[in-house]
Parts: structure tokens; sequence; C-alpha cells
């Protein structure tokens, strides 16, 4: 089989870009799209996320190699906004199904395969413009990368989401530097009781994650413990925090592995 060249993956992309702008609407008003949970939104700058600008998000724990929580954040980011998304992926492995269980619809999104020119696709598509926001899964990213998917992101006033995909489970410490407005870690939480008819079986309600803000320009790091993002896209904090269940939602401080 012909390898595809990376120029002729670019040439494809830009032709797909075409087919795509009738569906181009408008974004969501603002540069500033809010999470909804008060804590959140008050302690990031800008009132919640800053839409023009790269942001970085990593799983933590079991499910790390597979991006699948930070995938499912991204895609309830995007789920708000309007208009088409690419999804960059280095290998064909991406469960489009589970993006519509959080309000964003496959039919929306265009699914690109770029194994080593993640970036490169990211960068054309942001310099594009015709997006809601761009995705890019990567084991790793070159620093001068990064920078330069941040200075498009902010030049075409998009969000881009880079998904910290290692081959291996890897330390928080193992998230090299790049220059991102946000960049998050996200672990699962064990869920609690469904319904009242069964008070001991947990697991059964909505999913829980911790959301650890390890750098952002303009605020500290922090964490806090949410609802995952609903059909609609949006987080939510949870009942059972307000009984003193689990760990208050409020801002904590997040410290650093070693």
């Amino acid at each position: 089989m012909t390898r595809i060249s990376e120029n002729q993956q670019l040439s494809d992309l830009r032709a797909a870009i075409s087919g795509l702008e009738r569906l181009s609407g408008t974004k969501a008003a603002g540069e500033v799209l809010p999470f909804g949970v008060a804590p959140l939104d008050r302690h990031l700058p800008w009132g919640g996320l800053r839409l023009p600008g790269l942001h970085e998000l990593a799983d933590h724990g079991s499910g790390q190699p597979y991006a699948a929580a930070a995938g499912l954040m991204a895609a309830g980011i995007l789920a708000r906004l309007e208009g088409p998304v690419l999804w960059v992926t280095e290998r064909p492995d991406l469960y489009a199904p589970a993006l519509g269980n959080v309000g964003l619809s496959p039919d929306r999104v265009l699914y690109v395969t770029a194994r080593r020119a993640v970036a490169a696709v990211m960068e054309e598509a942001l310099r594009h413009g015709r997006f809601a926001g761009v995705v890019g899964e990567v084991r790793q990213i070159a620093p001068i990368a990064a920078r330069r998917l941040q200075l498009a992101a902010e030049a075409a006033g998009m969000p881009a989401f880079l998904l910290h995909r290692p081959q291996k489970r890897e330390p928080a410490s193992g998230l090299a530097p790049i220059a991102a407005l946000t960049r998050w870690r996200i672990a699962r939480r064990p869920s609690g009781p469904a319904v009242p008819e069964a008070p001991h079986v947990a697991g059964l309600a909505s999913a829980l994650w911790q959301l650890d803000l390890i750098r952002c320009r303009g605020a500290e790091a922090a964490s806090w413990i949410v609802e995952a993002c609903d059909a609609t896209g949006h987080l939510h904090l949870s009942a059972l925090l307000a009984d003193g269940s689990l760990a208050p939602a409020t801002a904590q401080p997040y410290r650093r592995a070693g």
C-alpha cells in the first residue's frame, strides 16, 4: 500500500474543510465560555474558559493511555459551540458515539488520522478558521510546535485542545511545559448511589471527575470534584458534595507529585 505523504494529507484536509464551510456558524458570544460551575469559573481569570487559545487536557489513572476523560471534556466544551469540529488522532481508535453522549454530534466532527503530523494538521485547520474548535491527540509534542498552535489559535479566535495521550502511564510531572493557556489533569473518582432505594450501591450515579488545573495564566493551580459532562456538555457540582460525602468542590491547592 502506498504511504500517503504529509503534503497529500494536508491537501485532502483543505478539500474536506471546503466541503464543511456550509456547516460553519456563529460561535458562542464573546471570547469566554463559562463552565457553569461557580467555584471553577470564579477561579479562572476570565470567568470561564478563554476560547481563543490552546488548552491541554490529560487523563490521570487507569484511563491515561486512552485520554477518555480528557476527550469527553473537550467534546463537552465544543458541544456548546456552533459549527464543525476537527478531531485529529495519531491512530484511528476514536470511539465517536461517546462524543454524542456529551452533546457533540458525530455528524459535526471531521475525523483525521495524521500519524506524526497531528500538530501540522491542527495548525492548518486553525489558519483556515472555519471550525468551532480543533482537537489533537498526541503522545508528545515539541514546545515550538505547541507555541505555533497557541499563536494560530489566538489569531483565529478559536479554541484548540491538545489531548496528552502517552503510551504508558506516567506521573503528573511527566507533562513537559508547553505554551498553553490552561493545562488540566482529569482523574475519575468513585460515584455514589444512583437512587435512594439502593443507598449502598455505589458507582451508579453520574461519573465524577477530579479536575486539577495544573497551570493557568493569571491563576494558581487548584483542584475541584465535579460531575462529568452531561448530554449537553455541561459540568455540574455533585449533590453528594453538599453533605460532605466527598471532598468539597471549592478550589483546593494542587500539589505537584514529588
